[in-house]
């Protein structure tokens, strides 16, 4: 797929990267969104609940913004549970107007990357006090009864919250966020029995299967 260069955003919790592909690749659900200048033109990533595969032109560059799980939404102004599992342009979003003059401001800018980050400093709404806390516990493996416990809404209301901001429900959230757990333990050389019984999983079978689920082959493939 080639290889990213990232950075930490002033956007809190978001990381700005830059790529260029060399051929199709897997891209895993990990609970953000991205907005991304490719081709000219501007594409927003929504949530994914299983691996995306992605096939850009060999020599083009990507810049994008990955925003941090549940921020998006209020950056960019639309529901995320609308955006599940899709690639839609930014036109559709904004407008082809609004949209249009960022691409051109981009497309003029010496340092793209910084371009599309300051376009974006202070849009939208800032994200609710509760998500941070929410996306940290789960990351941590809290269980999700526990962490809506804490919370202070009611499962109806929680879940509402949480398809707005994340996509999907926290169960979806906590899937994903262990998922990339694990990964990261695993090509850190750790055993994936180690993985397993690391990142919550009850057996090795159990971190197998939900790999194949979330990520669309073996974990071994997913690694490579």
């Amino acid at each position: 797929m080639g290889t990213a260069e990232e950075r930490p955003s002033r956007i809190p919790g978001a990381v700005v990267w830059q790529r260029s592909p060399t051929g199709p690749g897997r891209i895993l659900p990990d609970g953000c969104m991205d907005l991304i200048h490719m081709d000219g033109r501007l594409v927003v990533a929504g949530p994914d609940t299983i691996a995306h595969l992605a096939d850009a032109p060999a020599g083009q560059r990507l810049t994008a913004i990955r925003f941090a799980p549940g921020t998006a939404a209020g950056i960019l102004g639309i529901p995320a549970d609308e955006l599940r599992d899709l690639r839609v342009p930014l036109d559709d979003l904004w407008g082809e107007k609004r949209s249009r003059r960022l691409a051109e401001r981009l497309a003029e800018a010496p340092d793209r990357a910084a371009a599309l980050e300051a376009a974006l400093i202070g849009v939208g709404d800032p994200a609710e006090a509760w998500i941070d806390s929410v996306t940290a516990r789960l990351r941590a493996g809290a269980p999700v009864a526990a962490v809506a416990n804490d919370v202070g809404f009611s499962e109806r209301q929680l879940h509402r919250r949480s398809l707005t901001v994340f996509g999907y429900g926290l169960k979806t959230l906590s899937r994903i966020l262990r998922l990339n757990r694990a990964l990261d333990l695993a090509r850190g050389g750790m055993a994936f029995g180690t993985v397993a019984a690391t990142s919550g999983y009850a057996d090795q079978a159990h971190l197998a299967r939900e790999v194949r689920a979330l990520a669309g082959a073996p974990l071994t493939e997913v690694l490579r």
